[in-house]
């Protein structure tokens, strides 16, 4: 009866060539997309693709120690008030803080450390700017001391705001280096450069960090950027160490850099603990690698390479390397 069905259905129904039209259409655009990297419901997909995944390269990091650490205190922050910021320095430190720095003026400091200068002393970066800066405030800091440190603009200037959007100086720029000049050849990174937004009376974003620089010795500009977990794996998380990647705008280095992350986690939390957390693909594993470029920290070695996407964002996964 049933072929009788189809044999009726094929000879009198214009529906059975459109509906084998539609599904070879189907069928073969999917493989298609396939080929070409495109995402395909897994139905569609060959048994086989699994076998056919390149191995994910690994980007070769080099573990450096980062001297300086500087976070925004959480609180009331504005232009008029002023902001709080901690430190954890691993050496004494000088503390600058340059108010309403021109963007010119910093990108100009930042180039000219990759090209000729090096700079690597609160004169250095003083003389670079070139007087781009509404204020600046100098700050001693201990070494290996969590201190709060408050800085604003002075009251008689009469600075409330940094003018209409867009802007053509940042609100405040934090630059740490290290007062001791045997503390500089013991340290390969000798500056870091924080882009901080405040608040004030024309433009109320909450205050937060916006770009975070370190300045190598040998020239060199890498960008601090976070790494991502799951939600259920407690959010972002950092080394004690730091592990940056290079900024897009500087020079080609020598040597790959390292990652540094803002953590949210608890300060008690032991790092061994936090590096514990479960592979959301496989639920056995420790989490021990970054997928770039999304930066999520979310599989372990063994499930890294049966992934052309990633499990949280479904972004291309171009490279990955071990926490």
């Amino acid at each position: 009866m049933a072929a009788v069905f189809l044999v009726t259905l094929y000879e009198y129904s214009p529906l059975f060539y459109i509906s084998v039209v539609s599904l070879c259409f189907v069928v073969t655009a999917a493989m298609v997309l396939g080929w070409f990297g495109f995402d395909v419901p897994v139905i569609l997909r060959s048994s086989d693709e699994t076998e056919s995944i390149q191995p994910t390269p690994e980007k070769q990091m080099v573990q450096v120690t980062n001297p300086f650490a500087l976070e925004l205190v959480s609180g009331p922050a504005s232009v008029t008030d002023g902001v709080s910021l901690r430190s954890c320095c691993l050496e004494p430190c000088v503390l600058n803080c340059f108010w309403g720095c021109e963007v010119n003026a910093l990108q100009q400091l930042l180039l000219a450390h990759q090209h000729s200068l090096r700079l690597s002393t609160p004169e250095h970066f003083q003389e670079a700017l070139h007087l781009g800066y509404y204020h600046c405030q100098s700050i001693h800091i201990g070494g290996e001391e969590r201190e709060e440190h408050h800085s604003q603009l002075p009251a008689d200037q009469g600075i409330t705001d940094f003018g209409p959007l867009p802007r053509e100086c940042y609100p405040l720029v934090a630059v740490l280096t290290l007062e001791e000049p045997e503390a500089r050849d013991k340290y390969n990174i000798v500056a870091s450069v924080t882009v901080i937004h405040v608040p004030d009376d024309k433009y109320r974003l909450s205050a937060r960090v916006l770009f975070q620089y370190l300045l190598t010795s040998q020239g060199n500009m890498y960008e601090l950027k976070p790494l991502f977990m799951s939600a259920d794996s407690g959010g972002l998380f950092g080394p004690p160490e730091s592990e940056s990647e290079q900024a897009a705008s500087a020079s080609e280095p020598t040597e790959e850099g390292s990652r540094e992350e803002q953590s949210s986690v608890p300060e008690d939390e032991d790092w061994s603990e936090r590096m514990s957390r479960d592979c959301v693909v496989c639920q056995n594993a420790a989490v021990n690698r970054v997928l770039l470029p999304c930066r999520h920290a979310c599989v372990c070695d063994s499930c890294v390479s049966h992934f052309q996407h990633c499990p949280i964002c479904r972004a291309f996964v171009l490279e990955s390397f071990s926490l």
